[in-house]
């Protein structure tokens, strides 16, 4: 098992942190507005590339509903294969991402600001929801009680992601140094189960996988913050979107069916959540109803960026980025709203 210690936070981060407080506009938006059709009327006779290869995951439900009812298949029919390749997680869509094996993939907004910032070629086409999908959970049997009961503890956390950027953002909020605690980098389900198995004191968890480990192993969360919690983003690669930019607006556009679809079908949508990720359907209805906001807008824009701009100089704190001109730089180029801006989920399947 690899520990990792990170240097300690500055005091400007946990400034920032403190200054997250209220950060999490776009809640309740009017869904009707979001999936209105464009001038984009026809799909075209011929499309760009005869291969898509794009990710799914069950922290993204919006990628489950597209896979299990076959939309993009549907659409270009045997012109364009759809290769489903499954997330584990915000680092592994972003590792995808990078070395060109997906074309379009899911993360957190955090893990999208962080690869940009460290030069990975992404743009976010869209926003699939607003989570609060990261928590601090400890053991059925822990005696932990809080974050200030973490100092000098082992603290399981996936490196690059949401709960990890969530732990950060806990520890400089309860003025705990990074080098009073232990950070082992473990991937979300192996997180889980060096919990339950007590071989970490505490984990930084990701749903679904958090709240089956509520349900099932009785673990406790010690820590909840919804506005610690970046939204989701589905991000393509810029040699994607300039290559194909037609394949790109059918998959926003079968985004945005699944939305409407999701919130019209809120059983069905658990049903797939379930079944995919192997959860019993009381866990999935939990996740989607108590943990996740679907009807949120999905044009990448300044409610997106009051968040990533508090969450920057973590990354430059932690030496997670160089510097914090790499991180101002990606806030500026990171979002392509083009294809929102020409969305048409009737075309779709």
């Amino acid at each position: 098992m690899t520990h990792k210690r990170i240097i300690t936070l500055t005091a400007i981060v946990a400034t920032a942190v403190l200054a997250l407080t209220g950060c999490v506009a776009g809640e309740g938006s009017n869904l009707a507005a979001k999936t209105a059709p464009t001038a984009n009327s026809t799909l075209p006779s011929s499309w760009s590339a005869t291969t898509l290869n794009i990710d799914y995951a069950t922290y993204n439900p919006l990628s489950l509903i597209i896979k299990d009812q076959g939309w993009l298949e549907k659409t270009f029919g045997d012109k364009v294969k759809v290769n489903w390749v499954k997330s584990a997680g915000s680092a592994a869509a972003n590792a995808a991402l990078l070395a060109g094996s997906i074309d379009v993939g899911s993360t957190a907004g955090s893990a999208a600001l962080l690869a940009r910032s460290n030069g990975s070629p992404i743009k976010t086409v869209e926003v699939f929801s607003q989570p609060n999908w990261s928590a601090l959970l400890v053991g059925a049997k822990s005696t932990i009680t809080s974050v200030n009961d973490l100092v000098g503890k082992n603290i399981a956390a996936n490196a690059g992601t949401d709960p990890y950027f969530f732990l950060l953002q806990a520890l400089a909020e309860a003025n705990i140094p990074l080098n009073k605690v232990t950070i082992t980098q473990l991937q979300h389900a192996d997180g889980k189960v060096a919990l339950e198995a007590g071989t970490v004191d505490a984990w930084a968890g990701l749903d679904p996988l958090l709240s089956a480990s509520v349900v099932n192993a009785g673990s406790k969360i010690i820590y909840d913050n919804p506005k610690f919690n970046s939204y989701g983003f589905l991000n393509a690669t810029e040699g994607f979107l300039k290559k194909s930019p037609d394949i790109a607006q059918v998959v926003v556009d079968a985004y945005e069916k699944a939305r409407a679809w999701a919130i019209a079908n809120p059983d069905r949508t658990a049903a797939i959540l379930s079944s995919v990720a192997g959860i019993d359907i009381k866990i999935a209805n939990s996740v989607l109803l108590n943990r996740t906001n679907l009807a949120v807008d999905p044009k990448p824009g300044d409610a997106q960026l009051a968040v990533l701009k508090i969450i920057g100089p973590v990354f430059v704190s932690a030496g997670s980025v160089a510097t914090q001109g790499q991180v101002d730089d990606a806030l500026s180029s990171l979002f392509d709203s083009s294809y929102i801006d020409a969305v048409n989920p009737a075309l779709v399947g």
